[in-house]
């Protein structure tokens, strides 16, 4: 067979990959709505990395309804990772001008982000970044809008999204770091978990005075 066909071959048969891999995961997103997922593609990375390293791994990750998640430490995430979050539909083009005009001028000092996006991340990307799985996130995060509503998003980006290692969802975190729980949680607690989360695996709350602050004053500004 000659390469030209072989290589169209090939290109059919990835493209059919792709296809079948974006329909799975858009499936699984409106599966989501009414489901608790058992992992992720982040969960399994780590587990993946410490195996190979030859590290010890224990995985805390508990799922609990939003309603046993304190409100003060929802706004405390909202504010920090997401101030938007409840008028955007996905994609928050203000914040991507913004980073866009950092990068032009050398300055990257911000993410662009969202939460729906960083969900949709978690759940079928893990942390590696490439142009495909750009693309593929970018047509899934109106899948996830669509699916799932906001608070359902919300429920389920605070409950697998990493907060250090081994440490998943708010639970485990509040268990891990206050020994208390997320429904009891309170105001500088919060903030400090949510000001780690931009790098759960090398911050530490007791050392996020200034930036906590920050967030506390951005809730009150919220009217939160």
């Amino acid at each position: 067979m000659p390469r030209r066909a072989l290589l169209r071959y090939a290109l059919l048969f990835l493209g059919a990959v792709l296809i079948a891999g974006w329909l799975l995961a858009a499936l699984s997103l409106v599966a989501l709505r009414f489901i608790d997922p058992p992992t992720t593609a982040v969960h399994m990375e780590r587990r993946m990395q410490a195996f190979f390293d030859g590290k010890p791994y224990h995985k805390r990750y508990d799922f609990v309804p939003i309603t046993r998640i304190s409100p003060e430490f929802q706004h405390a995430v909202v504010t920090a990772e997401d101030a938007r979050f409840y008028q955007h539909h996905g994609f928050d083009w203000h914040e991507i001008q913004i980073a866009a005009d950092e990068d032009m001028e050398g300055k990257r000092v911000r993410g662009a982000s969202t939460i729906t996006q960083q969900l949709v991340k978690n759940l079928f990307f893990g942390t590696s970044r490439s142009i495909l799985r750009k693309g593929a996130e970018f047509t899934l995060v109106p899948v996830a809008e669509l699916a799932l509503g906001k608070q359902r998003i919300l429920e389920l980006y605070l409950n697998v999204v990493e907060w250090g290692p081994g440490i998943y969802g708010a639970d485990a975190a509040c268990a891990y770091y206050d020994h208390t729980s997320a429904h009891r949680i309170g105001r500088d607690q919060s903030a400090r978990l949510a000001a780690i989360l931009p790098a759960p695996l090398k911050r530490r709350p007791e050392r996020m005075n200034r930036y906590s602050e920050l967030i506390e004053e951005r809730m009150r500004q919220m009217g939160w």
